[in-house]
């Protein structure tokens, strides 16, 4: 059933997160962090070393969004529903723990024939300080949700580099990785249940796409940003196929003047982050 064009600008009621700094490190954690080697990133996996100030893996914004869900937009078949494209800006470094004010809203829905993709964006806002904390647009992808007559939408614009990447870094996710990524918010069967997952045409449970996309993150901070957070201005990118708990990977970058592009390759080479675009904030 197709959905329906008059839930564009929805919103779901504004809500209250608040998290701990237990969150923000089992974030850390549940996108490899300390994985490679228990003492390479203790900023992000501990909050009382000494010496070392605690910081947040700046994807750990769109999780902070998460709890609201997406607005009404009409009848879909959830299990052909998947994550298709994240974009997350940052005004500053997250706090370890604070309280924020979350809105999301159904800014754009396009219509792919058979299928539909729906951007929402959601803002957080300190409680305390009044002041944006983030701004994150995601794009769902919803099979069979199309030929509802709205608009196709436009592929933005990204060129793919030529050259060489100035980084690769290799690195591979646990077979139990999407049972500890659950564990942030995104209790979604399709990344562990087998039943739900063979219903959507997977062979097993799949990884959350932000499960991705926040290793990416967090290795972009570790190689252009020199270990500082609080440099990412913005990140976004395109998932464009699945992958398994447990498959290696590899983050190509290519930077620019204000920033990176990137992508993320399964081990056959095909990209599973396509589009990859991060931009620093200079000190």
């Amino acid at each position: 059933m197709p959905l329906d064009p008059t839930r564009l600008g929805s919103a779901v009621p504004e809500w209250t997160v608040r998290w701990t700094d237990t969150e923000s490190l089992l974030y850390a954690l549940a996108v490899g962090a300390g994985q490679a080697d228990p003492l390479a990133e203790l900023a992000f996996t501990t909050e009382n070393t000494d010496g070392v100030a605690q910081q947040v893996v700046p994807s750990f914004a769109v999780v902070l969004g998460f709890g609201s869900g997406m607005p009404d937009v009409g009848d879909y078949d959830p299990t052909r529903a998947v994550h298709a494209e994240q974009e997350v800006e940052l005004d500053g470094p997250l706090p370890p723990a604070g309280e924020a004010r979350v809105s999301t809203t159904v800014t754009e829905m396009w219509d792919k024939g058979r299928d539909a993709i729906v951007w929402t964006e959601t803002v957080l806002t300190d409680v305390t300080t009044g002041r944006r904390l983030s701004r994150s647009r995601t794009g769902a992808f919803l099979g069979g949700a199309g030929g509802f007559g709205g608009e196709r939408g436009t592929s933005g614009a990204w060129e793919q580099p030529t050259a060489p990447p100035d980084h690769e870094v290799a690195f591979a996710t646990r077979p139990e990785q999407a049972l500890l990524y659950r564990l942030t918010g995104d209790r979604n069967p399709l990344h562990a249940d087998p039943a739900f997952a063979a219903r959507g045409g997977f062979e097993r449970p799949i990884l959350h796409g932000m499960c991705t996309y926040g290793y990416a993150t967090r290795l972009l901070v570790n190689t252009v940003a020199g270990g500082d957070a609080a440099r990412l201005a913005s990140i976004a990118g395109r998932f464009t196929r699945p992958v398994l708990p447990g498959d290696a990977l590899s983050l190509h970058v290519w930077g620019d003047t204000d920033g990176a592009r990137f992508r993320v390759l399964a081990a056959s080479g095909d990209p599973v982050i396509d589009r990859g675009r991060v931009t620093l904030r200079q000190h």
